[in-house]
């Protein structure tokens, strides 16, 4: 079980670093120089719509498996049993008397 958390860990982040890069490489509408003046034309290589398709498919997929990855992450964490709260090792506030009236 723990080598399969572990897995999916590793996938998790190598979705999530993927998925900030594809992202960042898309481009705004009329993101380019054409755009800058109001002309509709495009600078890509891969013409106006073709690297749009390409990444916009890949930013959902890539979406899609870090979902996936952040809830079976949920669920294998869950079915350890262990309890990893940052509340587990708090102790107590002593118990103070209250203060006595002044007379």
């Amino acid at each position: 079980m723990q080598i399969l958390f572990y897995f999916v860990v590793v996938l998790h982040v190598i979705v999530s670093l993927f998925l900030i890069g594809v992202v960042l490489l898309q481009q705004g509408r009329s993101a380019d120089l054409a755009g800058a003046f109001g002309g509709q034309g495009s600078q890509t290589a891969f013409g106006p719509r073709a690297a749009a398709n390409v990444l916009t498919r890949l930013t959902t997929w890539s979406a899609i498996i870090f979902m996936i990855t952040s809830l079976s992450l949920t669920v294998l964490f869950v079915r350890s049993g262990k309890s990893h709260s940052v509340l587990d090792n708090i102790k107590p506030a002593s118990q103070s008397a209250p203060a006595k009236p002044a007379q």
